[in-house]
């Protein structure tokens, strides 16, 4: 038997607990999103909660799920009977692979069977079987857009609608939606962000006590889980009660306009965009209430309600990183507090919230340090970082490094600007994007072909255009086609991809760091915030002083890449050889790990080598891979060196001042002669 880590058990993690548990007591308040580093204990409190929730009465034999007491009247497999049979189950915990397809999250008709079987079989997705229980997605923001988008819509209309391939299907699927994300793998975009209801920021806890209890705990389960967990059974209990008590009282809980209006100044005081901020805070404040105890909402359900809802919605820019200012949010509090909030009852719980956490997010029970166990809530009330680039051109001295040169500077970047559109010439076969031409799984339908295996995506008209001329042969002699399982065709369909752009930058003394470094920290700003919005990697490789190394390894994350760009540091010799080189290492690594990802690669230099290897030789690793060479050389008299190396490259040569304009200059660059093939 399959036990589960008790909710009670798992150390720390107040402010994921209490969110986890305010979606539980009210599915109005819209899933929670988990945000942290990896080996946090996301997975094991997500899995753990779904075991506490209420058992739920369905329809037998119901495959949607219905409640015998209310049954979705538009329910595929219905009409059910007032006096339908009845069966009690546990509630659902559904996991979304990333790999998930659309078919597989929704259902579809199962077109193989309709054709060969002459059956009209619709099969239920991911979302039916979800339906009045949680539906889990790990790494939620490696999931395909397309696939985020579908979710959160269902999650906020509590209804599937499929329309597709004649299959015109609705059904019921409200479900508690939890996703987790490490924010080192890649960003969500800010509009899926704000679809989520709470958000919770969770990091390991730095205390040795909290970390060796972790690991105790952790052992013991391993080496007897059924003993562990019996330990654990009252705590569970007990949990399981007080969320059943707070569903019950929920439908009684006021929420007076006084605190009303409060909610409204607090979202507006924070400047978040649209209406769904005010909704989520006042299901979530009455939610709390409720777990509270309470029949009306108090300035305490507010705040517990806000630092939950608000710290995913304050971003005003991709670059800029959750979090909210707890100052802030107690001044408008206070603002707009009232005298007649009722006096908060006393708990009876002796555990003073889940698992023996805090009723209030981030205040630790007596007794125990501020920061709790593995996965702890960092708090959504953190402040977040300054966001945004510096407003112009300056420079700040550093130490020498050691490479030579003379003093390091750092040159500020500018604010990012809008690039067009880059491309990679030809026809790509990458991961679901935003940029390139590419044969997906999803777009606009080309053409079909023979499957490799079962159908992806059956192509219809290129199944009945495959059995057509063979149906005398088959002996047809009634309406309809005789289909055989050698006539079905896939659908070959067109989209876009997701590309590597990989930046090869000289950052040494030669490039007049204060002038040159900043445009190019610009463009890069720039095309890093291109790339999150299309979904694309971007690298950067520096070279400097006696040696090259990577600045940012490929990565989707802004924060990341941001933060690691404004701090380059720029000064000393030119080793031209060592950059080209280790680019090509890059691109190496990259294509063992991603064969499909096609790169671009942009090097900003002004040819000139002063230290390091055979330039010539380092360039003819790079040769046949799809690049842009742009020539920082500057003055009357130019050597022409950063035009001969793009020759050796096979590169297009671009002048400086075409920077600003990067963009364009690769979205023309079109030759086909240069299409991406293995080089490296």
């Amino acid at each position: 038997m399959n036990v589960t880590y008790p909710f009670s058990a798992v150390v720390g993690l107040d402010d994921l607990k209490l969110a986890l548990v305010l979606n539980a007591v009210s599915p109005r308040v819209g899933g929670v999103l988990v945000r942290g580093e990896k080996g946090t204990a996301k997975s094991t409190i997500v899995r753990a909660l779904a075991a506490q929730l209420p058992q739920v009465a369905v329809v037998a034999g119901c495959r949607f799920a219905c409640d015998p007491d209310a049954p979705d009247p538009g329910c595929p497999d219905g009409p059910h009977e007032p006096d339908a049979q009845r069966t009690q189950r546990s509630a659902a915990l559904v996991e979304l692979p990333v790999g998930a397809s659309e078919d597989r999250l929704v259902g579809s008709l199962d077109l193989e069977r309709a054709l060969v079987e002459g059956v009209k079989a619709f099969e239920p997705g991911l979302l039916a079987a979800a339906h009045r229980g949680v539906l889990y997605v790990d790494e939620v923001n490696l999931l395909h857009d397309h696939l985020v988008d579908l979710l959160l819509d269902a999650a906020a209309l509590g209804t599937c609608y499929v329309e597709r391939e004649s299959v015109s299907v609705r059904h019921a699927a409200r479900f508690l939606l939890v996703g987790t994300m490490n924010p080192e793998e890649g960003e969500l975009r800010p509009q899926l962000l704000d679809r989520f209801g709470l958000t919770v920021e969770v990091r390991a806890s730095r205390d040795p006590d909290d970390r060796a209890e972790v690991v105790r705990r952790r052992l013991a389960f391993d080496a007897d889980p059924a003993g562990f967990a019996a330990r654990w059974t009252e705590d569970e209990a007990a949990l399981a009660d007080r969320i059943a008590t707070a569903r019950a009282l929920l439908p009684g809980v006021r929420l007076p306009d006084a605190r009303l209006r409060q909610i409204a100044t607090v979202c507006a005081g924070f400047e978040v965009d649209g209406l769904r901020a005010d909704l989520v805070t006042a299901n979530a404040a009455i939610a709390h209430a409720a777990w509270q105890g309470r029949d009306v909402v108090t300035t305490e359900d507010v705040r517990a309600a806000a630092r939950l809802s608000l710290p995913h919605r304050r971003r005003r820019d991709p670059f800029d990183a959750p979090g909210l200012d707890e100052s802030l949010l107690e001044d408008l509090l206070e603002r707009t507090s009232q005298d007649d909030d009722p006096p908060s009852p006393p708990d009876d719980d002796p555990s003073g919230g889940p698992s023996g956490s805090p009723d209030e997010p981030g205040t630790p029970p007596p007794g125990q340090p501020s920061e709790a166990g593995p996965g702890e809530a960092s708090g959504p009330g953190a402040s977040a970082p300054s966001s945004g680039a510096d407003s112009g051109p300056q420079t700040e001295q550093v130490e020498p490094s050691g490479q030579g040169g003379g003093a390091e500077q750092v040159a500020a970047a500018a604010e990012p600007y809008r690039v067009p559109v880059l491309k990679v010439p030809g026809l790509g076969e990458g991961a679901s994007g935003r940029r390139s031409r590419a044969r997906t799984p999803h777009g606009r339908t080309t053409g079909s072909r023979l499957p490799e295996g079962r159908a992806a995506s059956v192509h219809l008209m290129g199944t009945l255009l495959a059995a057509a001329p063979y149906q005398r042969e088959r002996g047809r002699t009634g309406p309809g086609l005789l289909i055989r399982e050698g006539d079905l065709r896939e659908a070959v369909r067109e989209g876009r991809e997701g590309n590597l752009v990989l930046f090869v930058v000289d950052a040494s003394g030669s490039m007049a760091a204060r002038k040159r470094m900043t445009v190019v920290k610009t463009a890069v700003l720039s095309l890093l915030l291109d790339a999150y919005q299309r979904r694309d990697k971007i690298g950067l490789v520096t070279f400097r002083g006696s040696a090259a190394q990577v600045a940012l390894p490929p990565t989707s994350s802004v924060e990341a890449g941001a933060a690691r760009l404004r701090s380059l540091p720029t000064g000393g010799r030119t080793p031209l050889a060592e950059g080209l080189a280790r680019a090509a290492d890059v691109l190496r690594v990259e294509r063992l790990r991603d064969p499909a990802r096609r790169p671009l690669l942009v090097l900003v230099t002004d040819g000139r080598a002063t230290a390091g290897g055979d330039v010539d030789r380092a360039a003819a690793l790079l040769r046949g891979v799809t690049s842009v060479v742009v020539d920082c050389e500057t003055g009357p008299v130019r050597l022409g060196l950063a035009v001969r190396l793009a020759g050796l490259m096979g590169a297009e040569a671009v002048a400086l001042d075409a920077l600003s304009d990067l963009g364009a200059l690769v979205r023309d660059h079109r030759s086909e002669g240069r299409a991406y093939r293995k080089a490296v």
